[in-house]
């Protein structure tokens, strides 16, 4: 299917000044959001107990917080809407032996007279647990962006991976910056969203980078901008699809997925948007200014190619005997 008919270029590149510096302004506005007012780590991570309880009515949320209020363990509880006014969750930041399996039965016996209502969940990590699963969760994305890195470098050169790589960190940098703002619970739903949109980037980014050097192969100009603009026009209808799909499915998942998901589903949404971008507008002007040259691309290229016929004809040669 394609959006964007006829012949005409779209010059991406005459405007990526102006987006450089935008991506810079939302990149440091994150830095900021994150130094400021930092990320909200959910019990996956900071560990702690969460309880979730369904009424039948509207929860009295007053009512729960004074009911749990006479029990010293939760001393530190906070109580929230969970998705609807009929649920909430209680969170508790610590999981002390005091507070045993039969946290469930405490909340209900605390509970009794406020409505009629269910525990229906009951999570407990505890802050060893959490920390080691912070960690892990840190080791697994910076051994991911290195994969990429040496992945990148080897199916094209060093200039597209590091491109690509100021890519992800731009993507994975508003996406944290955006989990800040709104304060979302960073969980190992929001480390598995950050590991996705590494993947949907890089699949973005490699697409326009291999279109990008087919072009570069295919033409006879050596203005890299001139050639990125009708790559980037190529792959626009793909683009565009591809994006618009995902968007549309994620954003289903925010609107009607539940609160559970809803973290996920948030950091995905931004994903998309940012991760379609930057690889247009961010990591395709970073091979110009990161030294990359056509002329010795070509020249490159064509070595290769002589280097193969050479080997095929001496192939040829012992096959046939003659060598």
């Amino acid at each position: 299917m394609e959006f964007f008919k006829g012949n005409k270029v779209h010059d991406f590149m005459g405007k990526s000044k102006a987006f450089l510096a935008f991506s810079v302004l939302m990149v440091l506005v994150s830095y900021a959001l994150l130094f400021t007012k930092g990320l909200h780590y959910g019990i996956d991570f900071a560990g702690g107990t969460i309880v979730q309880v369904k009424y039948d009515a509207p929860a009295p949320i007053a009512t729960i917080r004074e009911g749990i209020a006479k029990d010293a363990r939760f001393a530190s509880a906070s109580v929230t809407e969970f998705g609807s006014a009929e649920e909430v969750v209680i969170r508790i930041p610590t999981t002390s032996t005091a507070v045993g399996n039969d946290i469930g039965d405490s909340v209900r016996e605390l509970l009794k007279g406020s409505g009629n209502f269910e525990v229906r969940r009951v999570d407990m990590v505890g802050p060893k647990v959490g920390s080691e699963l912070r960690e892990k969760g840190l080791m697994a994305m910076g051994l991911s962006i290195l994969a990429i890195l040496i992945y990148i470098a080897f199916r094209f050169e060093w200039r597209f991976a590091v491109a690509s790589i100021f890519a992800l960190v731009h993507d994975v940098s508003i996406a944290l910056g955006m989990i800040a703002l709104f304060q979302v619970d960073v969980n190992l739903d929001i480390l598995a969203a950050l590991l996705t949109i590494l993947g949907y980037s890089l699949n973005d980014t490699i697409i326009v980078f291999d279109r990008i050097r087919e072009g570069i192969r295919g033409s006879k100009m050596y203005d890299l901008f001139t050639i990125i603009n009708e790559s980037v026009t190529n792959t626009l209808s793909r683009t565009t699809l591809t994006s618009l799909t995902t968007f549309f499915v994620v954003l289903t998942l925010f609107l009607f997925g539940g609160e559970i998901i809803h973290g996920f589903s948030f950091t995905m949404l931004v994903g998309v948007v940012v991760g379609t971008y930057s690889s247009i507008f961010v990591a395709s002007p970073f091979l110009k200014w990161l030294g990359f040259s056509v002329e010795d691309f070509k020249k490159k290229e064509a070595q290769k190619e002589k280097l193969r016929i050479e080997k095929e004809k001496m192939r040829a040669q012992y096959e046939g005997g003659t060598l």
